[in-house]
């Protein structure tokens, strides 16, 4: 697939950018990237399905499941399904990663309770939605 054929997302977080997914180049995996800003807090969510982030730049640290890991460049991490997660980007570098996860994984606020200051394409309460980059 070319480069100009993928499909970017921008959320108040950064940008996430399609690069190949069931409904583009017909594949069996949904793989994206992930430029978050510098400081970028995430929202608590989770997945139904398990998900594999890989670091290419910048820092973060990521909350899963109630422990807190220190992630950077060159570090691959598996966020297993059904398990609370947050992320929390360099402040001044902030981060780019390559993540991969099975088509048509749902994204849920653990709990059914959403940040009052959500944006509009994250889950409202208890419902279950497939991000844009993961169709």
């Amino acid at each position: 697939m070319l480069s100009a054929d993928s499909r970017r997302t921008e959320t108040p977080n950064g940008v996430m950018t399609t690069l190949a997914s069931p409904t583009q180049g017909e594949a069996g995996q949904a793989v994206w990237r992930v430029d978050a800003r510098p400081g970028m807090v995430g929202p608590v969510h989770a997945f139904d399905a398990e998900l594999v982030w890989t670091w290419l730049d910048g820092a973060a640290v990521v909350e899963l499941g109630g422990e807190r890991v220190e992630v950077g460049a060159g570090d691959t991490m598996v966020l297993p399904a059904d398990v609370s997660r947050q992320m929390f980007a360099d402040p001044v570098r902030g981060f780019v990663s390559i993540v991969v996860a099975a088509p048509g994984a749902t994204a849920y606020n653990p709990g059914g309770v959403s940040a009052p200051d959500a944006c509009d394409l994250a889950p409202k309460g208890t419902e279950r939605t497939v991000p844009p980059w993961v169709r």
